[in-house]
């Protein structure tokens, strides 16, 4: 049994030097990219790519757009293959071909259409020391009967709820989806909810269902509060083709509400009791990541929901988060994750090329009672980018780059994840060193590759603060 422990994390650039080289070290630590940290209003920096090395297709839902009229969503199109040779590292680095084929897909704002996708088949990167970077979404295709997936949240996660952190009243909303037949819950009419506000539930009888969208469901800054309810039942899918969701201050096509975009207090957006499955932010070139949600100031909020299969841009240095990707939440304060769960079983994990399941910039995050697992960062050989490859491939469950933030995880589980370059399980990096992890009656156990590895599966500065209490992380117990 070993104490609890806070304290700073030790690993010599020696040590470095000899695994990676320093430079390699470093380029993982304060050289990190501070793009999109507080007070960014254009998107973080790094870059996006067309090739996929997961799953796409499927069918799209076609229809009106939103209830607000206006300017056309303009379809955007990415497309090509790509052959990504993988340069060997250590032996618990990566080393293989990333094969991969194209997609294309459209977008839109404001009521316009967008086109449908084209069927993606994927490749798999495999290894060296055994790491495999494919997943359930690249070997099984899309994820069709959500319902048989794994329970949100885990099971065996104890720990105690702010209030705040809980879920919000829906009892009196002010849309209502659907009208107890299945065929009436349509995207459209769930985009135009998003569009106005308010608090959204579904009425689509008492069965599972899912509700595919042709383009994401944006919230205007200058409408209320958003709050989205699934009721256990309801699926959201981007049918292979699509983000779900997108929250941006920052976005004039969404109204600037307020002169200060990079800290403002509304609007908020909650999602509750739903699943993500699908979402494929690919053919996001400006606010990229972001596979099901991008949001990007106000506040985030989550409970009681499930994230399978989901994907962003398999190559780039900073841009992650197949599930959720963040920025700018309003005064610092933390996006809340609440029993929740991002994979959770193979065949259901989410890809990204950083951040297979979260991924911030300058961005605190409070995770109780959750599972991440089976989630993969494909990416090639951290950030900055080493000279002839395209960069990402850290943090295969979360990643966090930024100045002050915390990372609070309580009562979760963190395994089976996998990466290319580093972390994981956990990619931490305080460019001003004032950021600090903090977990408890949590298990990290079973991720695999990459390395700087300051803590088992955890990469971080030497010098960052952390507090461990009740918890495995791999081979450590902490009492």
């Amino acid at each position: 049994m070993r104490p609890s422990i806070r304290g700073s994390a030790m690993l010599s650039c020696l040590v470095a030097a000899i695994v990676f080289g320093c430079a390699s070290s470093k380029t993982a630590g304060s050289n990190n990219s501070q793009a999109g940290e507080a007070g960014q209003s254009e998107g973080d920096a790094g870059t996006s790519a067309a090739g996929e090395a997961t799953s796409g297709g499927g069918q799209a839902l076609s229809g009106d757009g939103g209830s607000r009229s206006g300017q056309a969503g303009s379809t955007a199109q990415s497309g090509g293959e790509q052959g990504q040779g993988g340069g060997s590292v250590d032996s618990g680095g990566a080393q293989g071909q990333g094969g991969s084929t194209a997609q294309a897909g459209g977008s839109s704002a404001r009521g316009g259409q967008s086109g449908q996708s084209g069927a993606a088949q994927a490749g798999t990167g495999s290894g060296e020391g055994g790491v495999q970077a494919s997943g359930g979404s690249a070997m099984g295709g899309q994820i069709e009967f959500p319902e048989d997936g794994p329970p949100a949240g885990n099971p065996d996660g104890n720990c105690d709820v702010p209030a705040e952190a809980g879920p919000e009243d829906v009892s009196h909303p002010d849309h209502t989806i659907g009208n107890g037949d299945p065929d009436s819950c349509r995207g459209d009419d769930f985009i135009a909810a998003v569009a106005e506000g308010g608090v959204i539930t579904f009425d689509c009888g008492p069965n599972p269902i899912t509700i595919t969208l042709d383009r994401p469901a944006k919230m205007f800054n200058d409408q209320p509060d958003v709050v989205i309810d699934g009721g256990g039942l309801v699926a959201l899918s981007g049918g292979g083709t699509t983000r779900i969701l997108y929250l941006n201050t920052c976005d004039e096509n969404q109204v600037w509400a307020t002169e200060h975009c990079d800290d403002q207090d509304h609007p908020h957006l909650s999602v509750q009791n739903l699943t993500f499955i699908n979402a494929n932010s690919k053919n996001e070139t400006e606010y990229d990541g972001g596979g099901a949600i991008y949001a990007s100031g106000g506040r985030l909020k989550v409970n009681n929901c499930r994230f399978f299969n989901n994907v962003c841009a398999d190559e780039g240095p900073d841009l992650g988060g197949a599930g959720i990707r963040a920025f700018q939440q309003y005064q610092g304060l933390p996006v809340y994750v609440v029993n929740s769960t991002f994979g959770g079983a193979p065949d259901y994990g989410n890809t990204c090329s950083n951040g297979g399941g979260i991924s911030s910039i300058g961005v605190s995050w409070s995770i109780y009672n959750s599972v991440l697992s089976y989630n993969h960062a494909i990416g090639y050989l951290g950030n900055p980018p080493e000279d002839g490859t395209v960069g990402g491939g850290s943090g295969g469950a979360i990643y966090n780059d930024g100045d002050t933030m915390t990372l609070n995880i309580c009562g979760s589980l963190l395994e089976h994840n996998d990466v290319r370059a580093y972390g994981s399980a956990i990619f931490f990096v305080s460019n001003d060193h004032s950021g600090d992890i903090v977990i408890s009656d949590s298990i990290v156990l079973d991720n695999t590759g990459g390395g700087w590895n300051t803590l088992p599966s955890i990469s971080m500065h030497e010098d960052t603060e952390y507090s461990i209490e009740r918890s495995t992380i791999e081979n450590l117990i902490f009492d």
